[in-house]
């Protein structure tokens, strides 16, 4: 599950679990929940706000919770399981980029699969240097990828060798090698510096005190061809500050 905390002038969204190995799975109970505490966020919103999403534990997110999935009856009930998982977290992506407020995920262990989607999701994202991971395991599970997937990719991943190395070749790309890659904003050796990096950005990010509605229309702009899949439409805003 997650929760919502409002520091300042910042939004902690937490990934919550029983323990240090809770992977964070993506099931629907933990999709809805992220989805709550991002309306709670937006309902709360005031100019001079940033969100920062980070996680207890070992991992950041490992994905939909296929576990859950494969415990059904049959095949086909796993399998719509698992359609239901994709269909339910596409609204998650969407809500991200209509947030009125700048995102930041501070992904300080393992993002694998819709996890990695989770942190892609964010405007910027700071990983751990000794233990943050990016890993999308399609390709050596044998499962394709959802539409939205790919156009997320395509929007946050601006190099093709990094689609190749991430997509085709499921590499496991550390924090180093992802900012190198253009995927990752910044790496931290350590929860503590990842945090108080996060923070900093968060911080200053926020005495923008941007206007949300604007800030929110500006990014889903950015990526037509996602907002498209997803179903979003942007609008033209003229408020000038003169």
């Amino acid at each position: 599950m997650c929760t919502l905390e409002k520091r300042g002038d910042l939004f902690f969204l937490t990934l919550t679990g029983v323990g240090p190995s809770d992977e964070h799975r993506l099931s629907p109970a933990v999709i809805e929940s992220i989805l709550s505490a991002l309306s709670d966020a937006a309902a709360q919103f005031t100019p001079g706000c940033a969100l920062i999403t980070t996680s207890q534990g070992k991992f950041f997110s490992n994905g939909f919770d296929l576990g859950w999935a494969q415990s059904a009856g049959s095949v086909r009930e796993a399998e719509d399981r698992l359609h239901g998982m994709v269909h339910s977290f596409c609204p998650v992506v969407a809500a991200f980029l209509s947030l009125p407020m700048p995102t930041i995920a501070a992904v300080q262990g393992h993002a694998a699969a819709a996890g990695m989607m989770l942190a892609l999701c964010h405007d910027y994202m700071l990983l751990r240097s000794d233990r943050g991971v990016l890993y999308m395991p399609e390709v050596d599970i044998g499962l394709t990828l959802p539409d939205y997937f790919s156009a997320l990719g395509r929007a946050k991943i601006g190099s093709v060798s990094a689609l190749q190395e991430l997509f085709l070749h499921g590499a496991k790309v550390g924090g180093e090698e992802a900012v190198k890659l253009g995927v990752a904003w910044s790496a931290h050796k350590g929860e503590e510096a990842l945090m108080e990096a996060s923070i900093n950005l968060g911080e200053k990010l926020a005495k923008r005190k941007r206007d949300g509605e604007v800030f929110a229309e500006i990014r889903k702009s950015l990526y037509p061809e996602l907002c498209a899949v997803l179903g979003l439409t942007h609008k033209a805003i003229a408020t000038p500050k003169l």
